[in-house]
């Protein structure tokens, strides 16, 4: 006997999920889920609380001759809060780098109790005048930074003073000029009178220095290479004018067009051309 088969003409439909056991099994991932969060939050709040994992102990690393450990952990120390996980990395970095002659610090974990601090500190190229304040010095990277000058008097450091933001300008200068003026036939007595005492940049760009002898030189105002031309030029031809009368450099102005005015301790010249090394004529007075 043949089979044969029913067909409605339509696939079976499943049977939809009652509305309230849908809402229960929606509730009861939502407490799961709320459980899951509450315990990991639990956990970090531990990880960053717990006595167990104390930072126990402080490394430097750097080449320090302004701070020891026992003056960086009193300093800084006190304001590093928090365990090995809960420490603000950030914020302890910005601790060390409060303490004096602390120019840069980097701040990592170690596991399991340790922090690592690299410490870069300030090498002062240079003292400060500037606002009326005495206690800041320019580094090597020509940055203004405070400090206690009276831990640098017994170094011989220039004095700088300029607009505020010209102290990397100033520094760049200075070093081109000092070991021009170094070799500069002044009269000094010591050749060390040579060495810059001061180095000055006016608001409107004019440069000025002062040796340790006590003469000045007025420099004028102009880029970096011009400056540089009108001092070279000045020291070729000094000897030439210092040889008539063999006295120590006092004052030269080389602000002037065509040449330079200078005084000699106890004589005074002017010059009315210097050009391609030659001698001004004198006048005496």
């Amino acid at each position: 006997m043949a089979r044969s088969d029913f067909h409605t003409g339509a696939a079976a439909m499943p049977m939809a999920m009652p509305a309230d056991v849908r809402l229960m099994n929606l509730v009861s991932a939502l407490i799961f889920v709320g459980t899951a969060i509450a315990l990991l939050l639990a956990s970090v709040q531990w990880l960053t609380r717990s006595p167990w994992l104390a930072i126990r102990a402080v490394q430097l690393e750097g080449d320090l001759t302004r701070n020891s450990l026992a003056t960086l952990r009193a300093n800084a120390m006190p304001k590093v809060a928090g365990n090995f996980f809960g420490v603000d990395l950030q914020a302890s970095r910005a601790a060390f780098e409060a303490v004096p002659w602390v120019r840069h610090a980097v701040v990592r974990r170690v596991w399991p109790d340790r922090l690592v601090v690299s410490i870069e500190e300030q090498s002062a190229a240079a003292l400060w005048q500037g606002n009326d304040r005495g206690d800041q010095l320019v580094n090597e990277q020509g940055e203004v930074f405070e400090a206690n000058v009276a831990e640098v008097e017994e170094e011989s450091l220039p004095m700088f003073s300029g607009p505020a933001g010209s102290a990397a300008q100033m520094l760049a200068m200075y070093r081109r000029l000092a070991p021009l003026v170094e070799g500069m036939d002044s009269g000094a007595k010591n050749a060390s009178d040579n060495g810059i005492d001061s180095l000055a940049l006016s608001g409107r760009g004019s440069w000025r220095l002062v040796l340790n002898s006590g003469a000045a030189i007025e420099l004028g105002r102009g880029s970096e290479d011009e400056v540089l031309t009108r001092a070279e030029r000045f020291i070729a031809t000094l000897p030439a004018v210092r040889g008539k009368y063999d006295k120590p450099l006092e004052y030269a102005d080389l602000r002037h067009t065509d040449g330079y005015a200078l005084r000699l301790r106890g004589v005074t010249t002017g010059g009315a051309a210097v050009q391609r090394g030659a001698v001004p004529p004198q006048k005496t007075h």
